[in-house]
C-alpha cells in the first residue's frame, strides 16, 4: 500500500562545498541517497516535498557541516493479505519466485492450485494448468498473488505468497 510519510535524514557537507549553493548540494545528495532505498519495512519511491533544512552545524575537528533535512516521501509498504501483481523471476520444482518492485515473493507448491503441474519442456521449467492450455507460469510471466507472510531485514524485504484463490494466478498477456 502507498503512503505519504514524514521523514528526516541527517546529511553532511564537506567544507569544499560551503558556498551560496550549499542547500542545493545537500538536496541533490538527499535525492540520490533516499529515493529508491529499501528500509526493510518500506520502499521509498519518491521524495514529494522538502519540509525543512536545518542550519548547518560544524562538527569539531573535521570541519564537516551536519544538516537535518525533513521531507515528505511517497513510500510503498506491503501488508499481509494484500493482493499484488509481479513478474516471475525463477521457477523451481518447489514453487516460483516473483518480484513485486523491491519485494521478492516465494509461492510454494502448497500455495499453487492442484490443477497446475510442474513440467520441464526443453530447458524451460514451468507450472502448466492441465485444465486450460493457456495458463502457464514460467520466467517473465505476470502473476497476481496474495501476500501470506512478510519478513524484513535491513535493506531487504521477503514474502511468502499464494495463488490458490479465485482471480489469482497468471495474468493474460
Amino acid at each position: 500500500m502507498f503512503f505519504i510519510h514524514d521523514m528526516e535524514e541527517r546529511m553532511t557537507l564537506e567544507p569544499a562545498y560551503f558556498s551560496g549553493e550549499s542547500e542545493a548540494k545537500i538536496l541533490d545528495e538527499l535525492y540520490q541517497r533516499v529515493e529508491g532505498r529499501n528500509t526493510g519495512t518500506m520502499m521509498i519511491v519518491r521524495i514529494m516535498s522538502i519540509t525543512d533544512v536545518s542550519d548547518g552545524e560544524v562538527m569539531q575537528g573535521t570541519g564537516v557541516a551536519l544538516y537535518t533535512v525533513s521531507f515528505q516521501a511517497l513510500v510503498w509498504q506491503p501488508f499481509r493479505g494484500e493482493v499484488v501483481d509481479g513478474s516471475v523471476t525463477s521457477v523451481l520444482m518447489s514453487g516460483f519466485f516473483v518480484d513485486v518492485g523491491a519485494l521478492q515473493v516465494f509461492v510454494s507448491r502448497q500455495m499453487i492450485p492442484t490443477s497446475f503441474q510442474y513440467t520441464v519442456e526443453g530447458s524451460t521449467p514451468s507450472f502448466s494448468d492441465v485444465t486450460a492450455d493457456s495458463f502457464t507460469i514460467e520466467v517473465n510471466t505476470q502473476v497476481r498473488l496474495r501476500i501470506k507472510g512478510l519478513r524484513s531485514e535491513m535493506g531487504a524485504m521477503y514474502a511468502v505468497g499464494s495463488i490458490k484463490e479465485d482471480y489469482l494466478g497468471p495474468l493474460l498477456q
